[in-house]
């Protein structure tokens, strides 16, 4: 072999290695996009801003200030909390990522199904709590973080995601995913007296129902996948 053959053979290896690690960095990215466009339409923290500023309307801008920074705070501790140890959770209960997949499934489908219908948000939160809201001095942990932002379709779609990651990388671009999701959420609350302006109710519900078909087409993508992963496993068993 010469030398011209073994430059050739050279300069292939490395086109085939730069191809390879654009495909592994476009998988990468398009997992990033997937992972924060389907935390983000959960958490859905513009239909949000609908109970935020009714349950802030008589506050002052200081007061508002404190409730969306803790409600902020510790909806994402939360979401951090279940994505961290849910996988020990599900093993003490003896559920597989598979189980929980076609279970949340079916409950991301039910929260799909009343965005695409345009059911109001404060559904999610029950006309009990929110009076219980309304005499409380201090709503940013309950009703607004929970179960408003991390409410179970939240919390059931970290768990299955950070189960579902087969690599440290994938972890961490879910973990990141969910950090920019509170952190757009921390300014959508900031300003969401601007946003129910601008937008209105008509608009948010438009924007809600959009989002509500991708998050049913999410639903399906999680049920049929852990349908399959469970016939694979009982027909292997």
């Amino acid at each position: 072999m010469n030398g011209i053959e073994v430059s050739f053979h050279v300069n292939l290896i490395w086109q085939i290695h730069a191809i390879l690690n654009e495909m592994e960095i476009s998988e990468l990215l398009l997992y990033f996009v997937y992972a924060f466009t389907t935390i983000f339409i959960i958490v859905n923290p513009i239909e949000a801003t609908l109970v935020f500023v009714t349950l802030t309307s008589s506050l002052n801008s200081k007061e508002r200030s404190h409730i969306y920074r803790r409600t902020t705070l510790v909806a994402f501790a939360i979401a951090i909390l279940f994505s961290l140890a849910g996988d020990a959770v599900l093993r003490i209960f003896g559920i597989t990522v598979d189980n929980l997949r076609v279970a949340g499934g079916i409950l991301l489908f039910l929260v799909a199904m009343d965005m695409l219908r345009g059911v109001r948000r404060q559904n999610k939160v029950t006309e009990a709590e929110l009076l219980d809201a309304n005499q409380r001095e201090d709503v940013s942990i309950f009703p607004l973080a929970i179960p408003l932002l991390t409410g179970p379709g939240a919390i059931t779609t970290v768990v299955v995601l950070m189960g579902a990651a087969d690599s440290l990388t994938k972890k961490g671009l879910l973990l990141l995913a969910i950090s920019l999701t509170f952190l757009a959420t921390f300014f959508i609350l900031k300003f969401s007296q601007y946003i129910d302006k601008a937008l209105g109710i008509t608009g948010i519900m438009v924007m809600t129902r959009i989002m509500g078909l991708i998050l049913g087409a999410v639903a399906v993508s999680f049920v049929a996948t852990g349908v399959w992963n469970l016939y694979r496993a009982m027909a292997g068993a």
